[in-house]
């Protein structure tokens, strides 16, 4: 078994998703804080289907086998959302919580998913000694649109496959908003946190409910996106759509299964990180495995948290201003970039953090947009400095 596309990568080797860990064990009605009946999935995690290549045990792995990684999946929902393009059909909103509320509810964390992420995933970061603490927050972890667990193409039975709308981070963000107000019946957060497209989901939380949280911290995420960062998404919309099974979009099986993960070696670290992690023997045949994985992010999902990616730009709503877009924010402000970032160029977020005068943290490794990984230690310190203060 080679390793999995770059759509399948886990925490803390996080913002891509993992799909060969996780059976379903149980499903049952519970209900949230406030709010309606919702269905809850609880998941149970399979070692006996990983492995690792001969490699050393990665910190993401450790994470997940950790006591308590996961809590129930729940939904919220929605009924029908109306979205920037139009309406989604009996909208769901899958999330999982942790720690505990306080009484004045202001311990709230809000962290949704990176791109192909989910929940159950990003559950490996929340904990004690973890990126965010939950014997001190209440943590809200929440499935953006269009990652296979809310509603997707993948997953909608009213808009299946590319009938389903296409959204923007906005109505990602907006979804949760509902989810926070109706379900959870909160006005205001302590901070909203997320890593790659969940950066990019905290640069909108930022702008468009600025009075909702205290703090914000986008982590390897932009405002809006580079030119080169929009060639690379493009790229990987058109290897699926060139392919001869995707057949628009009604495929049988995933197509495009070696150009994912060809991107995600090229572009997810650095030459000088890769060239170091691997032999030459073993490239042709990974991709050659690749080939034939019938893993990996649905590439209808993936097209659809692609163009709303691409969409992104906070700066609309104010004639294209960044400057303006920045005087609107009022949380206090940490930007956490990669410097040798290839997969979200740093720099409009470091544009953006200087005209809102906000904390800059910068990861120099070489392990590009896993250096949250690569330097969990001086991120998490960073973090726990930063939301105590």
């Amino acid at each position: 078994m080679g390793r999995t596309p770059w759509s399948a990568r886990v925490p803390q080797d996080p913002h891509f998703e993992h799909r060969e860990r996780i059976k379903q064990a149980d499903v049952g009605v519970g209900r949230g804080p406030g709010g309606p009946p919702h269905f809850t999935l609880v998941t149970c995690y399979n070692p006996s289907r990983m492995k690792n290549s001969g490699r050393t045990k990665p910190l993401w792995l450790a994470l997940l086998l950790a006591p308590g990684a996961f809590a129930q999946q729940q939904f919220a929902a929605l009924g029908d959302f109306k979205l920037e393009s139009g309406v989604l059909q009996e909208c769901r909103i899958g999330y999982r919580t942790f720690g505990s509320l306080n009484s004045d509810q202001s311990n709230v964390i809000l962290f949704p998913t990176w791109a192909g992420g989910t929940t159950e995933q990003l559950s490996g970061s929340v904990g004690p000694g973890k990126l965010v603490d939950s014997s001190k927050y209440y943590v809200i972890l929440v499935d953006a649109l269009s990652n296979g667990v809310s509603s997707s193409p993948s997953n909608s039975k009213q808009q299946p496959r590319m009938r389903f709308p296409k959204i923007t981070i906005r109505d990602m963000v907006n979804t949760q908003h509902e989810l926070l107000t109706r379900v959870f019946h909160l006005q205001h957060v302590k901070a909203v946190l997320g890593i790659s497209m969940g950066g990019m989901q905290t640069f909108q939380w930022m702008t468009a409910y600025p009075g909702f949280m205290d703090k914000a911290v986008p982590m390897v995420g932009s405002p809006r996106l580079a030119p080169y960062d929009l060639l690379l998404w493009q790229a990987q919309i058109d290897a699926i759509q060139t392919d001869p099974a995707w057949h628009g979009g009604d495929y049988e099986q995933n197509p495009a299964r070696a150009a994912e993960y060809e991107f995600g070696e090229l572009f997810l670290t650095t030459p000088e990180h890769y060239n170091r992690a691997n032999r030459r023997e073993q490239v042709l045949e990974q991709i050659a495995q690749a080939r034939n994985a019938l893993g990996g992010s649905d590439a209808n999902d993936k097209i659809r948290q692609c163009e709303a990616m691409m969409s992104l730009d906070v700066s609309l709503p104010v004639e294209g201003s960044l400057a303006r877009a920045a005087a609107a924010v009022k949380a206090q402000v940490l930007v956490v970039v990669s410097k040798y970032d290839h997969v979200v160029t740093p720099g409009p977020a470091m544009e953006f953090a200087r005209l809102m005068h906000a904390q800059i943290l910068e990861l120099t490794s070489d392990c590009g947009h896993l250096a949250t990984s690569c330097e969990a230690q001086k991120l998490q310190s960073a973090l726990a400095e930063f939301l105590e203060h």
